[in-house]
C-alpha cells in the first residue's frame, strides 16, 4: 500500500476529488406555470397601483391613519407568542442546513489510549495515539441535492413565518375595527336611549294632560329599557375584542385597556397592482412554491440511491512505551483505504422511493397552483365586497335620513293627537334598525379593505426571503 506519504495517497485523494465534482443526477428544479389573468374581474373603477404608492413598506396597516392602530401593530411581530415559535422553527430550518452541508466534507476523529499490563513479570505501560478520517464524496450529488432541498425548506419556512405574521396583524386589525364598531354601537344605543327617554317624557305628558292612556306610557318604558339593556351588553364583545388585542400582541388581557372611540366612516382605497405581481408578493405563495423546489431536489436524492457508495478512510498515528523512541516515529501506525457499496437488489425499494418523491412533489405543484387560484379568488372577493359595499352605505345613509323623518313626523302627530303611539314605536325601531345595518356595513367596509391589503400580500415580497446561500 506504499508509506503514508507515498504517491499511492495522495492518487486516492485526488481520485476523490475528481469524483466529488460530478454531475448532480435528478431534475433540475424549474418552476412550473400558474394560470394567471391579465386582469382582475372586478378592477372596473379601481385606479392601478403605481411604483410611487409607498403604503405597501410593510407597515401596510399605516393606509388607516389611526395612530393607536399603528402602535398596537408594531408589537405583534415582538411579542406574538406564535410568532416566536414560527422563528424558532425558521432557525430550526437552517440548522437542517447546515446538518445536511456537513456531509460533503470528510469527518476526523482522534483516539488515545493508555495501557498498563504485567505480562513478563513486569509491568508495561503503552500509549497509542491515533488519527483517522473518512470522507463519502457526493459524486451523484445526493448530498447536494439534500441541501437543494434544505434550503428550500428554509425558505418556506421564512415564507410561512411572513405569512403567520401577517395573519396575526390582519386579525388584530380586524379586532381593532371590530371594537370602534361595538364602540360606535355603544354610541348609537345611547343616543337612542335618549331620543327613547324623549319619546317617554312626551307620553307622560299626554298622560297627565288626559289625552293619551297608560298603555302608552308603559310601551314608552319598555323601549327605554330595551334599548340601555343592548347598550350594556355591547361590553361583553368590546371586552372580548380587546383581549383578543392583547394575547395578538403576547401580553395577558389584564395587560391592556384601549379608550373609547368610534369607527371611521371613511376606509382608505387600496391601489391594486396588476396581477402577475401577486405571486411575488403573497408569503403563502412563496411559501407553496419553495416546497415545490424542496420536493424536486428530495426527487435527486432518491434517484442517487442507485448509485454507489464510495468512502475513503484512512488512519495515521504510534504506539510504544514512554521515554522509547517508538512513541515517536519509528513504530508509526497508518492505513489507507477504499470502499464501495452498491445495492444489487432490494425488491423495487429503490424505485419507490423515486416514484413516491415524484408524486410528492406533483402534489406540491397542485398545491401550488391552488395557492395561486385561491389568491386570485380572495382578491376578487375583496374586491366586490368594497365596490358593493360602498353602493349599498349610499342607499342606507338614505334609509337612516328617511327613517329619522319618519320618527320625528311620528312623534309631532302623537304629540298633537293625530296618531297613535304605535305608529311612534314602530318608527323609532325602524330608525334603529336601518342605523344598525348602516353601522354594520361600515364595519364590513373596513374589515373588507383590511382584508384586501392581506389578499395583496400585505406589503411583503418575494426579495425580502433570505439567498439560498444564506
Amino acid at each position: 500500500m506504499g508509506r503514508a506519504g507515498g504517491p499511492g495517497r495522495w492518487s486516492a485523494v485526488g481520485l476523490a476529488l475528481t469524483l466529488g465534482g460530478c454531475a448532480v443526477v435528478g431534475p433540475d428544479y424549474v418552476k412550473p406555470a400558474a394560470i394567471v389573468p391579465a386582469q382582475y374581474k372586478e378592477i372596473k373603477g379601481w385606479k392601478l397601483g403605481q411604483p410611487r404608492d409607498d403604503y405597501e413598506k410593510g407597515a401596510w396597516w399605516e393606509v388607516f391613519h389611526d395612530p393607536l392602530l399603528n402602535s398596537l401593530e408594531s408589537q405583534v411581530a415582538i411579542s406574538n407568542q406564535t410568532l416566536k415559535a414560527d422563528e424558532a422553527n425558521y432557525r430550526q430550518a437552517q440548522a437542517l442546513i447546515a446538518e445536511a452541508r456537513a456531509q460533503l466534507f470528510p469527518t476526523f476523529t482522534l483516539n488515545g489510549s493508555a495501557q498498563r499490563a504485567n505480562s513478563t513479570g513486569r509491568p508495561l505501560t503503552t500509549l497509542s495515539i491515533e488519527g483517522d478520517a473518512s470522507w463519502t464524496p457526493d459524486i451523484w450529488g445526493k448530498v447536494r441535492r439534500t441541501i437543494e432541498g434544505q434550503a428550500a425548506g428554509a425558505q418556506a419556512t421564512a415564507a410561512e413565518l411572513a405569512n403567520a405574521k401577517l395573519s396575526a396583524q390582519s386579525s388584530l386589525a380586524s379586532a381593532y375595527f371590530q371594537l370602534r364598531e361595538t364602540d360606535s354601537l355603544h354610541d348609537l344605543l345611547d343616543d337612542t336611549v335618549k331620543q327613547y327617554q324623549r319619546a317617554l317624557e312626551i307620553t307622560q305628558n299626554q298622560y297627565h294632560a288626559g289625552t293619551t292612556a297608560r298603555s302608552d306610557v308603559i310601551t314608552a318604558q319598555a323601549l327605554v329599557l330595551a334599548a340601555q339593556a343592548q347598550e350594556i351588553n355591547t361590553g361583553i364583545a368590546r371586552a372580548q375584542f380587546e383581549h383578543a388585542i392583547a394575547v395578538l400582541m403576547g401580553r395577558p388581557p389584564a395587560g391592556l385597556a384601549i379608550p373609547h372611540g368610534s369607527l371611521t366612516h371613511a376606509p382608505p382605497r387600496i391601489p391594486v397592482r396588476l396581477p402577475s405581481t401577486l405571486l411575488e408578493r403573497r408569503p403563502d405563495i412563496a411559501a407553496a412554491e419553495r416546497t415545490m423546489q424542496e420536493q424536486n431536489a428530495q426527487i435527486g436524492v432518491a434517484i442517487a440511491a442507485y448509485y454507489p457508495d464510495i468512502t475513503l478512510t484512512g488512519l495515521l498515528g504510534a504506539a510504544g512505551s514512554p521515554g522509547v523512541r517508538s512513541v515517536g516515529g519509528a513504530n508509526p501506525i497508518w492505513s489507507i483505504g477504499l470502499s464501495l457499496a452498491q445495492t444489487l437488489f432490494n425488491g423495487g425499494l429503490t424505485d419507490a422511493q423515486v416514484a413516491a418523491a415524484r408524486a410528492t412533489y406533483e402534489a406540491s405543484v397542485a398545491t401550488y397552483r391552488q395557492a395561486v387560484l385561491t389568491a386570485f379568488q380572495q382578491v376578487e372577493d375583496e374586491l366586490v365586497a368594497i365596490r358593493v359595499l360602498a353602493q349599498q352605505e349610499g342607499v342606507q345613509v338614505e334609509a337612516v335620513k328617511a327613517a329619522e323623518q319618519a320618527v320625528q313626523i311620528a312623534l309631532n302627530e302623537y304629540r298633537a293627537g293625530t296618531q297613535n303611539f304605535t305608529t311612534v314605536v314602530t318608527a323609532e325601531a325602524t330608525a334603529l334598525s336601518d342605523e344598525e345595518a348602516l353601522l354594520t356595513t361600515r364595519e364590513q367596509r373596513v374589515l373588507a379593505a383590511v382584508a384586501l391589503v392581506v389578499a395583496l400580500g400585505g406589503g411583503w415580497s418575494e426579495a425580502q426571503l433570505p439567498a439560498q446561500t444564506q
